[in-house]
């Protein structure tokens, strides 16, 4: 029987280190998704909006710390226990942690594919271990990860370099990056999808302008392209305070469409 995917917004940013926002983004991209402007079908025919496997459950209430990655924590575990795949609307990157803490028990042995300018494999950052800037490096202490690629990266620094050889990490760089080579995986595998792995020119509204980054038909393909028995996915660190007429938003909402065309199809695999 195919699985319910659980549509969750997850509206906080608490642990965001340059600018603060990106809590607005699950109604930003909700409301883009919605948006008379465009529609609601992915480049695979499917109408997302009326398609009966999609359940969109609503933003998560939180409050603050440890209490609200517990919060999402439980939310996502009782969705694979009701045997719903997730799909979170963030939020800045932090939330990806408890996700994944969730992901781990239902999924031993789950891959991750991490779209990003940032590795977001500190330690810590300006003394925080649970930022923005850290959450692969807390899921891989804690053994959740079988195997991470990190594509798109450009923002490399040598600490982040010594993290990502520690854990394993296979990093494909945008200046390696060809968006034709097939990303493949065995097993189940979750997406993480910063939308700073965009470059600025297609995606203002987000927290770190890097330049540099794919195009908007690039992630596309790449999303259309892989390989793997999908199982979960996340789209963080839409900043709507800093977005241009909502261009981020759309973005961003086309990009949920064709990840959740993925979540569907990879139900017949």
């Amino acid at each position: 029987m195919p699985q319910t995917i659980s549509l969750i917004g997850i509206p906080w940013d608490e642990q965001s280190s340059f600018a603060k926002g990106c809590a607005a983004g699950p109604e930003a991209i909700r409301q883009a998704l919605y948006c008379e402007s465009s529609n609601t079908f992915c480049e695979a025919g499917l109408d997302i909006a009326a398609h009966p496997q999609l359940q969109d459950s609503g933003n998560l209430v939180l409050e603050s710390g440890e209490a609200a990655r517990f919060t999402i924590e439980q939310a996502v575990r009782g969705a694979l226990q009701s045997h719903h795949k997730v799909f979170a609307l963030g939020g800045d990157h932090a939330v990806t942690w408890p996700i994944l803490r969730a992901y781990a028990e239902a999924y031993p042995t789950l891959n991750v594919l991490h779209l990003d300018a940032h590795p977001d494999l500190y330690d810590e950052l300006d003394g925080n271990r649970f930022s923005h800037a850290c959450p692969f490096a807390r899921a891989l202490e804690e053994g959740l990860i079988t195997r991470l690629v990190q594509v798109g990266i450009r923002t490399m620094n040598s600490h982040q370099q010594k993290q990502a050889e520690r854990f394993g990490v296979e990093t494909i760089g945008m200046n390696q990056l060809d968006a034709g080579m097939p990303i493949s995986f065995d097993g189940p595998t979750y997406l993480s999808l910063d939308m700073d792995v965009l470059d600025p020119a297609f995606a203002p509204g987000v927290s770190h302008h890097e330049p540099g980054g794919m195009t908007t038909r690039e992630l596309i393909s790449i999303i259309q392209k892989l390989e793997a028995n999908l199982v979960g996915a996340d789209i963080v660190e839409l900043n709507p305070s800093r977005d241009l007429q909502s261009v981020t938003a759309m973005t961003a909402a086309k990009l949920v469409k064709e990840v959740l065309a993925r979540l569907i199809i990879s139900e017949s695999r």
